[in-house]
């Protein structure tokens, strides 16, 4: 029976799974490669020098990050204000050679909706001095100081995007950069200039705390700002309402202002660095506080994540209820619908070995093995991904578009081969089609590991407390948690080998199993769909476009390679050149994320999650619901489509007022995994409602409408 060769397949798709999740990092790297340039959707970065008298030892020569921006998109500031993340450098740099602060920019205020940020837009260039030591020695085979850096930043429309980017560059150490003279001026004319020279605490000037509003006082402005309208940006940032309206006033020479504190104030400094600027001018000062801060709110940021059950959650979980939740978490697996495909193999191998009690124990032996140990690979690989500083969670592989591209091929291979269009004996030596037949237990443990690839993006109930616990342990204690996952959701399969009752219960070997076997082809392909839907999220049209053009031509490769005769091989080449022109177009879409329409795009319900969206909501008094979902998780998508659309649902979130936000992790982002972090979570689904001044409550990953509605009535 044509069937006897399926389990061959999975090998190869096993095999070449393991292969793309084993390089996950390099892949991840390769959409930074070291240059000078790094460009994406939103921005264009380009780290540029400045030594116009070479960068000889003792002397200091500049470096800048610049940042060209799309219209309508921006990154941000020290202070970011309301929302928002700055931009953060790090560098790595040869010895007797060091990097100094960031030479900011007078910022823009960036006004959305009843927030303000402060940031850049149009191009910004952000000077670093590197100061040469006197015992810096270049290397001997050239006269070179080779910079690295790696950059993060969060770039903003009404979106918010997580971007990254590693450059290299090489500074001359005799010679001169000077080509890059006019940016670098125009940067430092940009730079705020020190009130008359100061560089420490302004005399005569201050903040003064009187109540809820602090009350500036600055002398020494220059003439030329003395009775214009000053902007004013605290470099401290969660200290005043960005938004709010403020007074100010000249007394001859002295600027005073009266500022509204932050309802979520999150910082009581002793010291202000704040900047003033007008028609382009920026002045720095740094202000002596007097008075006393008045106790933060019990809303401010820094009040409201202690109660949030990020620490107490897995703190109050004993290693063995997590392993307990572990393993009945991975029972659930089963039920979830991304297994299915892989189970209905299962259930033809179940069939097989029937009659044959040593061969069904040893194919559930097998399967368990294959099972467990992938569920410790992966593990394994995010524990190491993640002490390297990456910021990843549970089913982080599908966060790369390559290894969507990779399971979608696999899958839709598996769907052909299923469907009876090819046998993978057509292809191979009788002597290798003979072996692969003969060692069904190998077969058994790749269906193990295919089944974990499609599994390991859900969580099911009890698995999220776990899988967050497991974070917090030392490395043999979290792999024990994976290892008990992966028990889980083998040990229906290892008991039923074991059973003999169950053997009984199955039916006869017959016909019908290739008729159920090329049944099987629709789930393989529904599942495509379902990747192709998650690509085409994570990078747009294209990407799903030529994701669908590829498969496309693979369908019409393999299909060649069944022909007879001298037809196949002209076929085959054909197909096989149009094959690798639709690789070429795939690989530039699955490299590079583009600005796409997500779970996170706004509506008059949803709006999307960002960093302290939630304490800024919960300080006006409204309750917050999260959804922290991804387009690669199925549960995700089951919950969107039915309990969170469910009318009576929606109404009692229009009576409670309940502000809704998405958090999308399709795409990796850190301040996602950070939050789920907090959370005591790391992966998906989550949902989260939150009101001020008690512990948010964490919902079931299934959710119901009952839950949902009853934790609605006691807002």
């Amino acid at each position: 029976m044509a069937s006897t060769r399926t389990p061959f397949l999975l090998r190869c798709c096993a095999a070449a799974l393991w292969l793309a999740a084993l390089n996950l990092p390099s892949v991840v790297a390769a959409q930074n490669s070291s240059k000078a340039v790094v460009t994406t959707a939103q921005v264009r970065a380009e780290l540029l020098a400045h030594a116009p008298d070479g960068a000889d030892p003792g002397k200091t020569v500049w470096l800048g990050l610049q940042l060209t921006h799309q219209p309508d998109w921006h990154t941000y500031w020290k202070n970011p204000g309301d929302s928002g993340l700055p931009i953060t450098v790090q560098w790595t740099l040869p010895v007797g050679v060091t990097a100094g602060d960031i030479a900011w920019p007078v910022p823009k205020k960036i006004p959305i909706g009843n927030l303000a940020n402060y940031g850049f837009d149009g191009t910004v260039l952000l000077p670093v001095p590197l100061t040469i030591s006197q015992d810096f020695k270049p290397g001997l085979t050239n006269n070179e100081i080779e910079v690295k850096l790696k950059a993060n930043w969060l770039v903003c429309r009404k979106e918010c995007i997580p971007e990254e980017g590693e450059f290299a560059l090489k500074v001359p150490v005799k010679g001169s950069m000077a080509a890059n003279s006019v940016a670098f001026n125009k940067a430092f004319d940009a730079k705020p200039k020190p009130v008359l020279g100061s560089t420490g605490i302004l005399p005569d000037s201050s903040v003064l705390i009187d109540g809820h509003v602090i009350k500036l006082t600055v002398q020494g402005l220059p003439l030329a700002l003395r009775g214009k309208t000053l902007e004013f940006f605290p470099e401290t940032p969660e200290v005043i309402e960005t938004a709010a309206q403020w007074t100010q006033n000249w007394n001859g020479g002295v600027w005073n202002a009266q500022v509204t504190l932050s309802q979520q104030r999150g910082n009581s400094p002793d010291v202000m660095p704040v900047v003033l600027a007008a028609d382009g001018q920026g002045y720095r000062a740094e202000l002596k506080v007097l008075g006393n801060w008045p106790k933060a709110s019990a809303n401010a940021v820094g009040a409201l994540e202690p109660v949030l059950p990020a620490a107490a959650a897995p703190a109050s979980l004993s290693l063995l209820a997590a392993l307990l939740g572990a393993l009945l978490g991975g029972m659930i697996l089963n039920l979830m619908p991304c297994v299915f495909p892989v189970l209905a193999i299962k259930v033809i191998s179940f069939t097989r070995h029937a009659k044959d009690r040593h061969g069904h124990r040893v194919s559930g032996l097998a399967y368990s093995a294959g099972v467990v140990i992938s569920f410790l690979a992966l593990g394994a690989l995010m524990l190491g991904l993640r002490s390297a500083g990456e910021q990843l969670g549970w089913g982080f592989q599908l966060q790369s578009p390559a290894v969507v591209a990779l399971l979608a091929v696999l899958f839709t291979v598996m769907g052909l081969n299923l469907a009876g269009l090819f046998e993978f004996g057509q292809f191979l030596p009788s002597r290798l089609s003979t072996l692969q037949a003969k060692n069904p237990s190998v077969n058994a443990f790749l269906s193990g590991v295919l089944a974990v690839a499609v599994a390991s993006p859900c969580t099911a109930p009890f698995m999220g407390a776990s899988l967050g616990l497991a974070l917090s342990l030392p490395v043999l204690q979290a792999l024990l948690v994976f290892a008990s996952i992966g028990l889980g959701m083998a040990l229906p399969y290892l008991a039923a080998s074991f059973i003999p009752a169950v053997a009984r219960w199955l039916p006869r070997p017959g016909v019908w199993m290739d008729t159920f076997r090329r049944a099987m082809a629709f789930p393989m392909f529904a599942t495509v769909v379902w990747l192709v839907w998650v690509l085409g999220q994570q990078t747009g049209i294209d990407g799903a476009g030529a994701l669908l053009a590829l498969l496309v031509a693979m369908s019409g490769v393999l299909w060649s390679l069944s022909l007879t005769g001298r037809s196949r091989w002209l076929l085959t080449g054909v197909t096989v050149l149009v094959l690798a022109l639709m690789l070429a177009a795939l690989g530039r879409n699955v490299t590079r994320p583009v600005d796409v329409a997500s779970a996170t795009t706004s509506s008059d319900r949803w709006q999307p999650w960002a960093p302290r969206r939630v304490e800024q909501a919960l300080g006006t008094g409204v309750p917050v619901f999260v959804d922290f979902t991804a387009a690669w998780c199925v549960t995700c998508q089951y919950n969107k489509k039915t309990t969170l659309v469910n009318a009576d649902v929606l109404s009692d979130l229009t009576t409670k007022k309940v502000s809704l936000l998405r958090a999308d992790w399709t795409r990796r982002d850190p301040a996602i995994t950070s939050a789920l972090a907090q959370l005591g979570r790391n992966g998906v689904p989550v949902y989260v409602l939150y009101q001020a001044g008690k512990t948010p409550v964490i919902m079931s990953e299934i959710l119901t409408v009952q839950e949902l509605r009853k934790a609605f009535a006691a807002l």
